[in-house]
């Protein structure tokens, strides 16, 4: 998607359907927006995924799994989650893990499949978890959420990038019902200040 060591936003989202039932299938889906500031405009790129019974948990370390192998050249990865599990696994645990041999104090690592696959992935990049509060009025956090959903209602998946659908779904929101009239895009601050 970028060039070599090009700086990108992904924003990224999940959902599980029926988390609350043990005995039936629970849909999940996971989406990114993936993003980068060139030519004094912002290029997008969205993705989805989406699995017929999974969990939250999954479907987070997914979502970065398959977002941050979508990027053909080494980047500067903003990597930012509402999911606690996967910023704080992925910046904290993950490289306690390894160096204790993959193993956990406390017991087997849940979906120690998917860490090893996002570590061998991440490893590529220069990555920075970011935690955003969910459903707190980003709209990129919004959008990826809304993808997810609909990814996990529609078992769908995008797998590799395709045109985002962003601005479309930005421009509604703030017509339909007058979100966002406050959202700006400018140039990310450490583009601007360069």
């Amino acid at each position: 998607m970028a060039r070599e060591q090009s700086r990108v936003y992904i924003h990224a989202d999940e959902s599980c359907l029926g988390n609350q039932f043990t005995d039936r299938d629970r849909p999940g889906g996971a989406a990114a927006l993936l993003e980068y500031w060139s030519d004094e405009t912002w290029h997008r790129r969205d993705m989805w995924t989406s699995e017929a019974s999974t969990t939250n948990n999954r479907m987070a370390i997914t979502s970065a799994i398959m977002s941050l192998g979508a990027l053909k050249a080494r980047c500067t990865v903003n990597f930012l989650s509402d999911s606690q599990y996967l910023v704080k696994g992925a910046s904290v645990w993950m490289p306690g893990w390894k160096r204790r041999g993959w193993k956990r104090k406390g017991g087997p690592i849940e979906n120690l499949d998917l860490w090893r696959t996002l570590d061998r992935i991440a490893a590529r990049h220069v990555v920075t978890w970011q935690w955003v509060r969910g459903h707190a009025g980003d709209p990129r956090n919004e959008y990826v959420n809304d993808l997810a959903q609909k990814a996990a209602a529609e078992l769908t998946t995008a797998p590799a990038p395709v045109p985002s659908g962003f601005e479309n779904w930005l421009e509604r929101e703030r017509e339909d019902n007058e979100r966002y009239l406050d959202f700006f895009e400018f140039a990310p601050p450490q583009e601007a200040a360069g």
